[in-house]
């Protein structure tokens, strides 16, 4: 079992600044890929960045040039800078790992969301 803890969220005005984290622990072998998803009121769930091992980043567009993933992969831990937020990226956010064990086989983790609350 791999446990998250994440951080960071909050209520920020429109230009403004947060940085979530997320911290796994427990029966972690090797974490790759990890990242975020948000989930805005009445919508699915969504892709916002991931990041591997190896430090490869994947970016939902609209994001691109304002959201950073990073992970300190010695502390097991992702994070996410977001920079010039908008009320549309008000949602609740989640961290994503994937924990691949000895045989290759990887499991998913979700943290327990942070909510981001953006006014205009």
């Amino acid at each position: 079992q791999v446990q998250l803890v994440e951080s960071g969220g909050g209520l920020v005005q429109a230009g403004g600044s947060l940085r979530l984290s997320c911290a796994a622990s427990g029966s972690i072998f090797l974490i790759n890929p990890m990242g975020w998803y948000r989930q805005a009121p009445g919508k699915q769930r969504e892709l916002v960045a991931a990041i591997t091992s190896g430090g490869r980043t994947n970016y939902a567009d609209s994001v691109k040039g304002r959201f950073t993933v990073s992970r300190d992969s010695a502390k097991n831990t992702v994070y996410l800078q977001m920079n010039s937020l908008k009320p549309e990226d008000t949602a609740v956010y989640y961290c994503n790992v994937n924990n691949v064990d000895a045989t290759g086989l990887g499991r998913g983790y979700w943290g327990q969301g942070t909510q981001v609350t953006v006014s205009s």
